[in-house]
């Protein structure tokens, strides 16, 4: 019995991950998340051009989060009924000629408009890819997989923002915006390369519930990621300018550091989660953000820049892998583009939710609260994720009874 289980585990050690729809997949992540990360630090400062406030910025930001989360349900129901290539390609396309349509925006009130369309186009792209890397994956290696898949945005987000803030200076917001938008345009021709999963028929399709908009298996670490990624508001859209203010230097090698440290990361994290599960990734993860949030409040020098983003970089690469796959493992499998739909939705709403608040805390108070306050919400995750976990082994022991 022993050697047959021994068997089956090297068996399904062996599944195979890098198969030609998982590289095709990959490279098609990569490209859209580089024009995608050009923007990240670069658009803040086109809002400044253009005349706007801080404040103004962190709407900008927010509604985009925003308009995303709230065509994730739909994006859901589509990836079961209308397919995973319609979804992904028509959000591929929304978005590219959204960001595309920035090189010819003259005022606010056109770019909140655009911004709109495309977290449109960002919901239902972003949804669909996560289900299509589920679906090729092998089960066995799914922690693991969807490291490896995570590493194409992550190489993205290593050079796309350096590179938006190098070319800032050297060629024009309009020509900036239109190089983004070709990165999105190669992603589209690759991703129609791909051999996607048939649709399959739903069963009790009259038991679906009306407002059907979440998947409750994978609430528990949607909510965790939501604390986690309020961070992000600080880091993408408030970071280069905090440096600014503090007068350091090196804001395009803290993207650098953040990815390499990411990198890093996802080549082993995943692999702990599915044989370890997440109760040994989730906690040094978030101690690690936790302690990068209390560097960049401080900020004294680039050297503390640099290691705030080695932080961060290894630990967000070991949380949200982790993540991702305990919010779909036990979802049925016709619920998995759901149970992607919810993490995604919990995770933009993090996003757009620090970004409003933190252009707040930037007019109301400096730059270095929004980290202070940043290292608050890694802190509550923590809270509730041991709070998860205590419950759970109670009602272990109780149906061990």
């Amino acid at each position: 019995m022993e050697a047959q289980l021994k068997v089956e585990q090297e068996k399904q050690g062996h599944e195979k991950i890098w198969t030609r729809d998982f590289i095709l997949i990959c490279l098609a992540n990569f490209f859209i998340f580089f024009g995608f990360q050009m923007t990240l630090p670069t658009l803040p400062l086109f809002v400044k051009e253009l005349g706007g406030s801080d404040q103004l910025i962190g709407v900008i930001v927010g509604i985009f989060t925003f308009s995303a989360l709230i065509f994730r349900p739909y994006a859901g129901h589509a990836l079961e009924t209308k397919g995973r290539a319609f979804v992904y390609m028509v959000g591929l396309a929304i978005f590219v000629l959204s960001i595309g349509s920035f090189a010819f925006i003259t005022s606010i009130a056109f770019l909140l408009m655009m911004r709109v369309v495309q977290g449109i186009g960002w919901g239902l792209s972003t949804t669909a890819t996560g289900t299509i890397a589920t679906d090729i994956i092998p089960a066995s290696r799914r922690g693991e997989g969807l490291g490896y898949f995570g590493l194409s945005g992550n190489i993205a987000l290593a050079f796309g923002p350096g590179l938006g803030l190098a070319l800032v200076g050297k060629i024009s917001f309009t020509t900036l915006f239109l190089l983004c938008a070709a990165f999105g345009l190669i992603a589209l021709i690759l991703s129609s390369r791909v051999k996607y999963k048939r649709v399959e028929e739903i069963p009790d399709k009259a038991h679906t519930p009306r407002f059907d908009i979440f998947e409750k298996t994978a609430i528990q670490p949607s909510i965790l990621m939501l604390f986690i990624t309020f961070t992000f508001g600080g880091i993408a859209t408030f970071l280069p300018l905090h440096a600014i203010e503090r007068s350091v230097a090196g804001i395009e090698a803290y993207f650098l550091v953040y990815a390499a440290f990411l990198f890093i990361s996802r080549t082993f994290a995943g692999k702990v989660y599915d044989k370890k599960g997440h109760l040994y990734v989730f906690l040094p993860g978030t101690m690690l953000i936790l302690i990068a949030m209390i560097l960049l409040a401080w900020l004294p020098s680039s050297f503390i820049l640099l290691i705030a983003a080695g932080l961060y970089g290894f630990g967000f690469g070991t949380v949200q892998p982790a993540l991702q796959a305990w919010a779909v493992e036990k979802a049925a499998t016709n619920r998995k583009g759901m149970a992607n739909a919810t993490f995604f939705s919990f995770f933009d709403l993090g996003i757009g939710f620090g970004a409003l608040t933190f252009g707040q805390i930037a007019y109301l108070f400096n730059y270095g609260t929004i980290y202070a306050v940043s290292a608050g919400s890694i802190f509550v995750s923590m809270c509730i994720y041991i709070m998860l976990v205590i419950r759970a082994k109670k009602l272990h022991r109780e149906k061990g009874v």
